[in-house]
């Protein structure tokens, strides 16, 4: 009988991973957003369940400061398994973020999405203006804004998709028109219309770890961080979870390599001669896990100790041009890591 697996206890820290991905369109439309600010009644910030420290950009905290503020965890269908530990953790999430209000939601559970709607409503009540309410949905890159905006239109008032979505970030690159989702009412004026956003990356992640998070999540393109790195870290948290998650490939392992190549094998993902592909069989695995078929589970801990240590937001989110300094340095080490890999 062989020794049981032990799976690995923690990831390898990787300097050289690029630590921004804050593009022209983010700044341009953080920009825009405040410009319209006093014509918004409620922000909705959309945060990614699975990474619920991680995906908190202090750069709405700060520059979006002075309206009501409604967190929704969003893809929670995708991090919770209904267990007691989960709504332990939403509970947590509650305390923390007090006195601002907290809702998880999967936007294709009609109730949750109805659970949201009726804040915005009793929100507008509260205004008790003939104008309508209008909302702001904002957010890190593809954490759901769209889709949520969607299901809110559809369970809303009954009508089809406003917004487009995607699999990658940057979708939506402008600030778009409103959109209503509630019809008007006694309560709600003319109703309520919500304005969809671009996804706004912060300048600068001083934790490697959480910039592999939100890579793994699909915050940043798939080509900003080698593909096999992603998946060598969703090995590292499914060995963490369950070893047994990808049995259908592979008996448990901390080899990414072996994996990759099993899988190749498995779904035919094979180049000339039968050599395993092993980037695109990583950028299977990764998608398989994005969308549920392979464990959910969170990426973030969520503890007291964890939200104690959340990082202040001036600590996270330098200057600009810090950022920009930090970033050429991670660049310059990059390079000079592949120079010595040649020679």
């Amino acid at each position: 009988m062989g020794a049981p697996f032990i799976p690995r206890a923690v990831f390898p820290t990787l300097d050289s991973l690029p630590r921004s991905y804050f593009l022209g369109h983010h700044r341009s439309g953080l920009t825009k957003m405040k410009s319209l600010l006093s014509s918004i009644d409620l922000i909705i910030e959309c945060r990614d369940y699975r990474v619920p420290l991680s995906s908190r950009n202090p750069l709405f905290e700060s520059s979006l400061a002075g309206r009501e503020r409604l967190v929704v965890y969003t893809k929670r269908d995708l991090g919770s398994q209904e267990t007691r530990a989960d709504a332990q953790r939403e509970l947590l999430l509650r305390k923390w973020l007090a006195p601002s209000s907290v809702l998880f939601s999967d936007h294709r559970d009609r109730q949750d999405v109805k659970r949201i709607l009726n804040h915005a409503k009793a929100h507008a009540s509260a205004l008790n203006t003939l104008t309508g309410s209008r909302l702001l949905i904002v957010g890190m890159p593809n954490v759901g804004k769209s889709s949520l905006l969607n299901a809110l239109r559809q369970v809303g008032i009954g009508k089809g998709k406003a917004a487009h979505t995607g699999a990658q970030p940057g979708v939506t690159r402008k600030i778009g028109t409103t959109v209503k989702i509630v019809e008007g009412s006694e309560g709600s004026g003319e109703g309520i219309y919500l304005l969809d956003t671009p996804g706004v990356f912060v300048p600068y992640i001083p934790d490697a770890e959480a910039m592999l998070k939100l890579a793994l999540c699909g915050s940043v393109k798939d080509t900003i961080i080698p593909p096999t790195t992603l998946a060598d870290y969703l090995l590292y948290h499914m060995n963490r979870n369950s070893s047994n998650l990808y049995s259908a490939y592979h008996s448990p392992t901390n080899d990414i390599t072996s994996l990759l190549e099993a899988v190749a094998q498995k779904t035919g993902r094979l180049q000339k001669g039968g050599i395993p592909d092993t980037e695109a069989s990583a950028l299977w695995l990764i998608q398989r896990w994005r969308n549920g078929h392979l464990g959910r589970f969170m990426l973030d801990e969520v503890t007291e100790e964890a939200l104690r240590n959340a990082q202040d937001p001036k600590e996270f989110a330098p200057s600009f041009s810090q950022a920009k300094r930090a970033d050429k340095d991670a660049k310059r080490a990059r390079s000079r890591s592949m120079s010595v890999t040649a020679a």
